[in-house]
């Protein structure tokens, strides 16, 4: 593959896109006329949350394990790929409900649950570039990235269960929003069941949206050079700086 790779860089490119699902296929591999920003994949249209779980439902794996999560001991959950398809599905109509479209920023404040597997992919399926952010980081870190890509919802848990203790996660989150007027709206899935401060306006709780939502949604195809997440650097230099990952490439 190294060779094949050297030999005919776009080529072979060219042949690991040809492994996705594509709604419209590309015309041209790679535009490099606007160097250093490169396009990948120009006029092909996809849908990064298809690609990664209805194909392979369709395909007969439905009932293969797609995430099998292991928490604090004892809980434990299997998810197969036709259960994944449900829940992101859901959760895309949640987000709909919510006002997020294609080209809104969400960013995901979740511990290692199930539900940012979805989250992300239900963004994925909306076209809305999501941002995850370490749920260790402090408020002030979080504030500056929300802001920094103006999300419009933040994504959270009431807390996170951590070596036998429980963690508040829900407390940064409204002290971070304080001072972030593009947050719409923040949605909180219940993991700990701790006592949380609550926003009538602002805050949703994940079961109650998600959970009433159909198991049935369109994805809508996107342009590869689509935006699908923004990650931050750690900051450590300076101010965190995004760094901007699109749909086609970033999949292939």
């Amino acid at each position: 593959m190294y060779d094949a790779a050297a030999a005919d860089r776009l080529g072979f490119w060219a042949e690991q896109a040809g492994g996705l699902s594509w709604a419209e296929p590309f015309t041209e591999v790679l535009d490099w006329t606007n160097a250093p920003f490169a396009k990948w994949f120009v006029g092909g249209k996809l849908n990064v949350a298809y690609n990664c779980v209805d194909r392979h439902v369709e395909d007969g794996h439905g009932d293969q394990v797609a995430i099998r999560f292991e928490g604090e001991p004892g809980d434990r959950l299997d998810i197969t790929y036709a259960q994944l398809q449900v829940e992101v599905a859901k959760a895309a109509n949640a987000l709909t409900e919510l006002g997020i479209t294609a080209g809104d920023r969400v960013a995901i404040y979740l511990p290692m649950i199930p539900e940012a597997i979805v989250a992300m992919l239900a963004c994925a399926r909306v076209g809305a570039p999501h941002s995850v952010v370490f749920a260790g980081f402090s408020a002030e870190a979080l504030r500056s990235r929300i802001d920094d890509a103006s999300a419009k919802l933040v994504i959270t848990a009431d807390g996170q269960n951590r070596r036998g203790a429980q963690m508040i996660l829900k407390t940064a989150v409204d002290e971070a929003v304080a001072d972030c007027p593009s947050v719409e709206h923040v949605l909180v899935v219940r993991r700990t069941g701790q006592d949380v401060d609550w926003s009538a306006e602002r805050d949703v709780w994940w079961h109650d949206i998600v959970g009433r939502q159909s198991g049935e949604h369109t994805p809508e195809a996107f342009d590869s050079e689509h935006p699908l997440f923004i990650l931050y650097t750690s900051g450590t230099t300076g101010k965190p700086k995004g760094i901007l990952h699109t749909s086609g490439g970033y999949l292939t």
